[in-house]
């Protein structure tokens, strides 16, 4: 089940560094909980997608130096990792953007459920990204 999890949360990785939404998406439950970093909490697969497409405007982001865990039942995962970034499209209620260039230690908690992902909880320094965009 721990070796399931670690694989789910490699694949999510992986398809989002290959921007591979449709198949980022597949491994998402239905009612998937997206807790964004200083924000609230949206629900649902289709929440989700649209929040993918903001972000595809905005930024263009790898994931790099990526270390998993999850626990033993497989239930519940972590991610530690760098966000490698360019802030191509201004995003509402931040800075201009003009292909300002990123590095970003983040983290990111996983709920999972009948294989797939029924909760991510991203956090990251938003102070320190602010920063590193110049405003």
């Amino acid at each position: 089940m721990q070796h399931d999890a670690l694989k789910l949360i490699a694949q999510y990785y992986q398809r989002f560094n290959a921007r591979d939404w449709p198949g980022f998406l597949d491994l998402l439950c239905d009612d998937v909980h997206h807790d964004i970093n200083q924000g609230g909490c949206e629900i649902g697969k289709e929440t989700f997608a649209i929040f993918l497409k903001r972000m595809d405007r905005c930024y263009s982001e790898q994931i790099v130096d990526l270390s998993i865990t999850a626990n033993a039942e497989g239930t519940r995962a972590a991610a530690e990792f760098v966000v490698l970034g360019t802030y191509q499209g201004s995003d509402d209620g931040l800075p201009p953007a003009c292909g300002q260039k990123y590095r970003l230690p983040a983290g990111a908690f996983f709920a999972i459920r009948d294989g797939k992902v029924a909760r991510i909880s991203n956090y990251y320094n938003l102070q320190d990204w602010l920063r590193q965009v110049g405003s």
